[in-house]
């Protein structure tokens, strides 16, 4: 069994067990959390696809750590024009265990 939500953006296909780091959300290490914004569930051949949302359904998952990412560097130049200009940024992210897929 596995499902497809939405967090942060970004799409992911999750199964029980699995472990996934996905954009900062609130909340403290430890704390179990719900992902309503669930998009498709498939169980063997009975597959549940939303329109936007799956209705009723939802992902259930536990905060395991916080943290930050590798640094993205920036470099910004501009030929013959003695120009150029370097920055960088370190993302945000919550590495989390989903427990349970509910439909």
């Amino acid at each position: 069994m596995y499902a497809v939500v939405k967090t942060g953006g970004k799409q992911h296909r999750v199964t029980q067990g699995e472990y996934l780091k996905v954009e900062k959300l609130e909340g403290n290490e430890g704390d179990a959390i719900e992902l309503n914004e669930v998009l498709m569930i498939a169980d063997g051949d009975n597959l549940k696809i939303g329109t936007p949302m799956v209705d009723g359904a939802k992902v259930t998952a536990k905060i395991l750590s916080h943290g930050r990412g590798k640094k993205v560097e920036i470099m910004k130049f501009r030929r013959r024009k003695h120009h150029q200009k370097k920055t960088g940024h370190r993302q945000y992210y919550t590495e989390i265990e989903i427990t349970g897929i509910n439909a």
